[in-house]
């Protein structure tokens, strides 16, 4: 920012550092982004504001100004920050030839077609524990195939041990529900073997999920899970740093996605799924 009155300049520091004079850096969300901007340009006076924020396009940011010598144009979704002329005509003052502009484009579509047409299962398990000795209660996948649609599976599995008061009072299963309702795991595991074959798997802090998966394919006599594998967690920690925590709901209220009963396994793996998409559509997740 440039000649903006010193109120608006002390007001920012609210939210931003000001690691240059007249340069502010933050971290916060589209919407306190959005509300940010419209007090700048209510307050800034007869200065001028230039923001640059995450987006998700092929250069991964996105340009708002106030100049009267310059102009944002979108060249199929990538910003360019045009000079207009005395005589009204814009051109580039620096960037890339026309050449490359629609290189960056055509790779940008090629890229967010791939993924579009990617499939990929979200999982989430609840267990008795956090130890490796505890037992999976409950595995939950929602899957999105090639052509867009979605498919969910859901299962809870009986257990030999009691479920802890901990995971009793997040999950609300106890052994008596599990008897029930339960299945054997040896049972459901070809079904869900069949149900994330061939696809990218996803999950938060999903290292954890898979390690109680495998310790019950080896003790089942299947195949250790060997596809690819991403953790949501690890790519939210760079998207959007400066949390108060990485808890799933805490990434999951940062990014305006609602989990209708948390602790579920197949609503958390319906809210890790939305997360995915999110960060697609950001371009930090790319399979």
């Amino acid at each position: 920012m440039t000649n903006v009155p010193p109120a608006l300049r002390g007001d920012l520091t609210r939210w931003c550092q000001e690691v240059q004079t007249g340069v502010y850096v933050g971290n916060f969300s589209a919407r306190i982004r959005d509300l940010l901007w419209q007090r700048i340009l209510k307050n800034i006076g007869s200065g001028e504001a230039t923001m640059v924020y995450n987006a998700a396009n092929e250069l991964g940011y996105n340009i708002r100004t106030t100049r009267s010598d310059r102009k944002v144009v979108d060249f199929d979704g990538i910003p360019f920050l045009y000079r207009i002329t005395d005589n009204n005509e814009e051109k580039t003052s620096h960037g890339f030839s026309e050449a490359a502009r629609s290189h960056y484009a055509k790779r940008a579509k090629r890229t967010m077609l791939k993924s579009a047409k990617s499939n990929f299962v979200a999982i989430d398990i609840e267990t008795t524990g956090l130890n490796d000795t505890d037992e999976i209660t409950a595995i939950g996948a929602i899957k999105r195939d090639s052509d867009g649609s979605l498919d969910e599976f859901y299962r809870l599995i009986k257990i030999q041990k009691e479920v802890s008061k901990e995971a009793q009072e997040l999950t609300g299963l106890n052994r008596e529900i599990l008897d029930a309702d339960g299945t054997e795991f040896e049972d459901i595991v070809d079904e869900f073997l069949e149900f994330i074959d061939g696809c990218v798997i996803v999950g938060f802090n999903v290292n954890f999920d898979i390690g109680f998966l495998n310790r019950y394919l080896i003790l089942y006599n299947r195949d250790v899970v060997n596809q690819k594998v991403i953790d949501l967690q690890a790519i939210a920690k760079k998207d959007s740093m400066f949390l108060d925590d990485y808890r799933l709901q805490t990434v999951l209220d940062n990014y305006d996605i609602e989990n209708l009963k948390p602790h579920n396994a197949l609503e958390d793996a319906r809210a890790t799924y939305e997360l995915a998409k999110k960060l697609m559509e950001k371009r930090v997740l790319k399979f």
